[in-house]
């Protein structure tokens, strides 16, 4: 026989309430479903939006992993965690902290292993932090992750790079730029480090013809006035250039000289340089596209179970 018990929300003459949130205007109401001869193994979260504006409405549903539950429904799991955005993700955790004293990502990491449990853990970090720490594994051990690197730095706009570092400086209590400084090597450490200052250029929506051609010329010329000047003119454009400018500039590059810039890149760069330069040039072109291109040659790897499942269910995911 199971049965359902449910709390009402306190009353706003409660303010110290256990689930009261920051936010007045909103109401939280859980029910935990459970059986008479288990302790609670699921529970429903509902947010509802009341008093003023339009409401907003989240589910949530869950098996409890570690002590509280017999097993780990991964399939419940999957379904909460990669059907919310990272915003809904944020607000479950707290939420399931205030309804189970416990912490959401510590049990996912005591209930899960392997690919899934990394998949799983990442989703319940703020975007900025996991990035934070996939940055900090990518330039552990032996060598360095340089597609890692280069996606994350390359990728994210000059805020969500300033959020980044302030994470990484949070958890490991490093400078970000010495760690890749002291990591990285030659035209790649360039790249990252001017990448890494969150220098780039927002497309304003004006088109400058002008500046289209300066960019283009100095890309075909880019003087020889000492050694390693014109790598650091192509770094220097692609790196602070806004994406919409440097489609318009390679476009203009290839009409004027009959070259695609990545073909120009092979031959001035070399080592891990020769590879993020033509990674920066797709970004630039067509992030979606870069993006799915990725996601593609990772899917051709073989995979299976649950962590299949969290690729795919990922692919529909409102924040990837």
């Amino acid at each position: 026989m199971r049965f359902s018990a449910s709390c009402p929300w306190p009353s706003r003459q409660q303010p110290g309430g256990p689930w009261a949130p920051s936010n007045p205007t909103w109401a939280l109401t859980w029910r935990v479903t459970c059986s008479t001869t288990q302790r609670p193994s699921s529970a429903m979260v509902m947010w509802r939006g009341w008093g003023g504006g339009p409401g907003t409405q989240l589910n949530v549903h869950t098996q409890l992993p570690g002590p509280l539950a017999t097993g780990t429904d991964h399939g419940a799991i999957l379904d909460v965690l990669t059907n919310r955005t990272s915003a809904q993700r944020q607000q479950t955790t707290r939420v399931f902290q205030a309804l189970t004293k416990q912490d959401l990502l510590k049990s996912m990491e005591a209930a899960l292993s392997g690919d899934l449990e990394r998949v799983i853990v990442g989703l319940l970090k703020p975007p900025a932090q996991y990035d934070a720490h996939e940055l900090r594994a990518a330039m552990q051990g032996m060598g360095t992750d340089e597609d890692a690197l280069t996606e994350i730095l390359s990728t994210r706009s000059n805020q969500q790079l300033r959020e980044i570092l302030a994470f990484y400086q949070q958890d490991f209590k490093a400078d970000p730029e010495k760690d890749i400084a002291s990591e990285t090597s030659g035209w790649f450490k360039e790249i990252l480090l001017a990448l890494a200052t969150g220098k780039r250029e927002r497309d304003t929506g004006i088109i400058d013809y002008a500046l289209i051609q300066q960019d283009a010329e100095a890309l075909a010329d880019p003087g020889a006035s000492s050694e390693g000047a014109g790598e650091r003119t192509w770094i220097s454009i692609f790196t602070q250039r806004s994406p919409e400018h440097l489609s318009r500039v390679f476009g203009q590059y290839r009409k004027s000289h009959g070259l695609e810039v990545e073909e120009t890149i092979c031959k001035r760069f070399r080592g891990d340089g020769q590879a993020a330069m033509p990674a920066l040039a797709s970004v630039c072109r067509n992030t979606p596209r870069y993006f799915a291109e990725k996601l593609h040659n990772a899917v051709k790897v073989e995979t299976r179970g649950d962590y299949q499942a969290v690729l795919l269910a990922l692919c529909r995911a409102e924040d990837l």
